[in-house]
């Protein structure tokens, strides 16, 4: 019995000391167990929540507004508006953890100060990762491509279909989604075949050294400047570009729109042969003409001679036999 009594008092004596001993800023747990500090949490609290749902309707509601700014402007970059959406509501949600901290009266310098140093932390192991970030910061800002372009990047040719912080998604030729890291698009050579309304095309058209190049000429240009797609501004360039091994070669330069250039291109090939053709103006291609020396045709025919000769012996004796 004694022993239970003893039991219990030295509980009891561990449990009061625990509710005696400092906690935070000179008070212990009893102090914090009182009435008026339990009506002074809950009010903290009921302020913290209404700080937190007040933070959250705001940060989402700037970011729909700076959204909209580049949805209804056609000048203004969808892409570069939304990120800086994203940007405003992550400001104003670190704003809100801040404010809930303070109405707790927690110290937020310190919080800053140690946030800092891991944040330093994990920026020397997410190099990689961070410089990807880095270098969509800066396709977003500068703008070298935008969602639809068609565009080569590091090899890879095709559609652009998203841009992010981390990387690039482009659609190939193939229609094939091809990922490219922000770092290796921001830090090689960008091709943007959509960032100008015309493109120049260029072809290469031979003729015979019997042809009439005036005519072809004419053929060529009256061709190439039918076609409505044809800009006749500037004006296009035909010349004779050429005197090959086999042909004499047309340069011509046309300018077009830049979405229909590819399909223009092939089919200013076709329709510029099929008017060749139908004006019987030869497009020659390389043809090789071997010049035998006399005696050594003389030498060869005499060998035939001999091996035919030898032959004819041979099935007469054959045949005697």
């Amino acid at each position: 019995m004694e022993t239970l009594e003893q039991t219990a008092t030295t509980a009891w004596d561990s449990l009061r000391s625990v509710f005696t001993a400092d906690v935070y800023n000179g008070k212990s747990f009893a102090d914090y167990l009182t009435f008026e500090t339990l009506i002074s949490l809950a009010s903290s609290a009921i302020a913290a929540g209404l700080i937190i749902l007040l933070g959250v309707m705001l940060a989402g509601f700037l970011k729909r507004r700076v959204r909209k700014l580049g949805e209804n402007h056609k000048s203004l970059d969808n892409t570069l508006f939304g990120f800086l959406g994203n940007i405003v509501r992550y400001i104003v949600l670190a704003f809100t953890a801040l404010f809930v901290l303070n109405t707790f009266g927690v110290e937020t310098t310190s919080i800053v100060a140690v946030i800092g140093a891991a944040g330093l932390a994990i920026g020397l192991a997410l190099q990689g990762t961070l410089s990807n970030i880095a270098a969509g910061v800066m396709i977003i800002l500068f703008r070298p491509l935008k969602v639809g372009d068609f565009v080569k990047v590091n090899d890879v040719m095709g559609t652009v279909r998203e841009i992010t912080l981390n990387y690039t998604e482009i659609a190939d030729l193939g229609n094939v989604q091809v990922v490219v890291p922000n770092a290796d698009v921001w830090g090689n050579t960008i091709k943007n075949y959509s960032r100008y309304p015309t493109r120049r095309a260029e072809w290469s058209f031979g003729v015979g050294y019997g042809a009439n190049l005036a005519d072809a000429e004419k053929i060529i240009r009256d061709t190439i400047t039918a076609d409505e797609r044809s800009h006749a501004d500037p004006e296009p360039f035909i010349q004779v570009n050429n005197l090959g091994a086999s042909s004499v070669d047309f340069l011509v330069r046309v300018w077009c729109d830049s979405e229909e250039y590819f399909q223009y291109q092939a089919d200013m090939k076709r329709k510029v042969k099929e008017a060749l053709d139908n004006a019987e103006i030869d497009i020659p291609f390389p043809t090789r003409t071997l010049v035998a020396d006399k005696s050594l045709t003389d030498a060869m025919r005499s060998s035939e001679d001999s091996a035919a000769n030898t032959d004819d012996g041979t099935a007469h004796q054959i045949a005697a036999e």
